[in-house]
């Protein structure tokens, strides 16, 4: 029972919070990245160079600066039109779903994840966050509901006021 009673507590405390299970990346980190990626354009192998560049993006799209989650997405976007391989495809798609999902774009988070999770069905880490975007495309919606019945609850009132006056 006392189980029951700390996981419906839990539920409560990340309902209100949102809290996620998504590591940040600090502004070092991102600057480590950006180097290393300056680093391979001088004459690294183009493996080398992509392997850098799928590091500084994912260092950006788990930055706390909305300014590196941007450019991270829009890194991923470009690199996009020539995939690789399916499992290079898949990590692409899963970090465009974390930077969508960190700057608040559920939906396309949520549409990155499917696709990711048609090249790998069963990968945990997609699934896991897959989760998470419509819990919280979920509670949005139960918070708008909220906003709306308020409002209409307020308009009604008005009103009823209004008439009561009148007589």
């Amino acid at each position: 029972m006392e189980a029951k009673v700390s996981k419906f507590f839990d539920s409560i405390g990340s309902f209100f919070t949102g809290g996620d299970q998504l590591p940040w990346c600090d502004r070092d980190v991102v600057l480590g990245c950006e180097r290393e990626v300056a680093e391979a354009a001088n004459g690294a192998t183009d493996e080398l160079k992509q392997e850098s560049i799928m590091r500084l993006s994912w260092a950006l799209v788990h930055s706390k600066q909305s300014e590196d989650v941007q450019r991270g997405i829009a890194m991923l976007e470009d690199s996009l039109i020539n995939p690789g391989s399916p499992l290079q495809k898949r990590e692409k798609l899963y970090l465009l779903a974390v930077g969508n999902y960190r700057s608040g774009d559920y939906s396309r988070s949520r549409q990155h994840l499917e696709r990711c999770l048609e090249i790998a069905p069963d990968w945990r880490q997609a699934l896991t966050l897959k989760k998470t975007v419509e819990d919280k495309i979920a509670k949005d919606g139960v918070i708008g509901i909220g906003i709306a019945a308020t409002a209409v609850g307020l308009v009604a009132g008005g009103i009823a006021a209004a008439l009561a006056r009148k007589k």
